[in-house]
């Protein structure tokens, strides 16, 4: 039997009860059944409500960790890219930095370049004016045409120097040139000699050859001197009188001259060199070329002026050379007059017999004594 069965009968035994102080009597059976059934389909739609709200709370709690899933992520991103940002603006820096750098470097490379520039400028200034020298501004010399030819371009490139050697002697030695390089080398080969001094006295000399540092290369940097100028075409007088006429004209402002700080001779050449006190008066004498001076009375000799070049050597390489004529003689002992002795040495090395020949210098230097013997640039010994 159902429930609903037992539920009725039971109902059916008992007397309807009577409500209390004036209530009304309860509900019938079919009332509650109704009830129930109510009861039951609102229980129906709880349940339905609450798993829906479950359903909807879990749906909930997934999109809140979706969402806090796709927060921590685009957390991520945004320190990733914070950083990132952070290392691009360091390396901006440090390039801004380095192009900064840079560009102090490149500003000074600049200035030293532009100081370099004008270094250059003003030697090109310098050099210009070298060249400038005319025909005119060469100091006169007279030549004669020998007749040899060479190549222009060759010769225009070096200088034609005279090498001018002081060879410091040991005493009882000599210095011989002969005229012939073979003689020369024939008297080294024998290395000793022995030299009759007359009397059945002779001694024995010993033959070396002379070793000289010469110059191989040599290079100048030359510049127009402000206060100096050089005077050629003078005539063949005393040094003093010559030295004092031209001072005496130069110094006089009416032919362009100024105070003469000093008046020099160059030996070599003729020439003479004047310096100036003030730095003006040079460049107007050399440009006007030629002076009429006057050595004596009433007669004038037309002198050309011109710029002084100041010279200084930048470069300069030496070689050891040996000398083809020259000979050197040791051994030599002091037992007669310095006259006599030299006599009968280079009467001795003149004779092809002791294998001499012509001799072009000869210079004893007897024990004791300090000589210095000059060798020129032709090979040969200048006493």
């Amino acid at each position: 039997m159902s429930s609903d069965e037992d539920f009725s009968l039971v109902l059916e035994n008992r007397q309807p009860m009577e409500t209390l102080e004036g209530q009304q009597p309860m509900e019938t059976l079919e009332g509650i059944q109704k009830s129930i059934s109510n009861y039951k389909l609102q229980y129906e739609h709880l349940l339905q409500e609450q798993k829906e709200l479950s359903d909807s709370r879990d749906d909930q709690k997934d999109m809140a960790e979706k969402f806090r899933q796709r927060s921590q992520k685009l957390m991520e991103s945004l320190e990733e890219d914070q950083h990132a940002h952070t290392k691009d603006l360091d390396f901006q820096k440090e390039k801004l930095h380095n192009l900064q750098r840079e560009e102090n470097e490149l500003k000074s490379e600049l200035k030293v370049s532009e100081a370099a520039l004008d270094e250059t400028e003003a030697n090109n200034v310098r050099l210009k004016q070298q060249t400038d020298l005319s025909k005119a501004d060469v100091p006169e010399k007279k030549v004669v045409f020998s007749g040899a030819t060479g190549d222009a371009t060759t010769s225009a490139q070096t200088f034609d120097m005279k090498a001018h050697i002081v060879y410091p002697m040991e005493g009882g030695t000599a210095l011989i040139t002969f005229e012939d390089e073979i003689v020369a080398q024939k008297i080294l080969d024998m290395k000793n000699h022995k030299v009759g001094l007359g009397d059945e006295c002779a001694i024995t000399l010993e033959a070396k050859p002379i070793q000289l540092m010469m110059p191989r290369i040599v290079e100048m940097d030359t510049q127009v001197c402000p206060r100096r100028i050089l005077v050629s075409n003078l005539p063949k007088k005393d040094c003093d009188i010559l030295l004092d006429k031209l001072e005496i004209y130069f110094a006089k402002s009416r032919n362009g001259g100024g105070e003469v700080e000093d008046c020099d001779m160059l030996h070599d050449s003729g020439n003479v060199v004047i310096t100036f006190v003030e730095t003006n008066i040079a460049k107007y004498l050399a440009d006007k070329h030629y002076h009429e001076v006057e050595f004596e009375k009433g007669k004038k000799q037309r002198v050309k002026v011109t710029p002084f070049l100041n010279g200084e050597i930048t470069k300069l390489k030496n070689e050891q050379a040996v000398c083809a004529r020259t000979v050197l003689l040791t051994g030599i002992p002091a037992i007669m007059e310095q006259d006599n002795l030299q006599d009968l040495l280079e009467i001795h090395f003149q004779q092809a017999s002791n294998g001499g020949g012509e001799v072009d210098a000869f210079l004893y230097n007897p024990l004791g004594q300090r000589t210095l013997a000059l060798f020129d640039d032709e090979d040969g010994l200048n006493v």
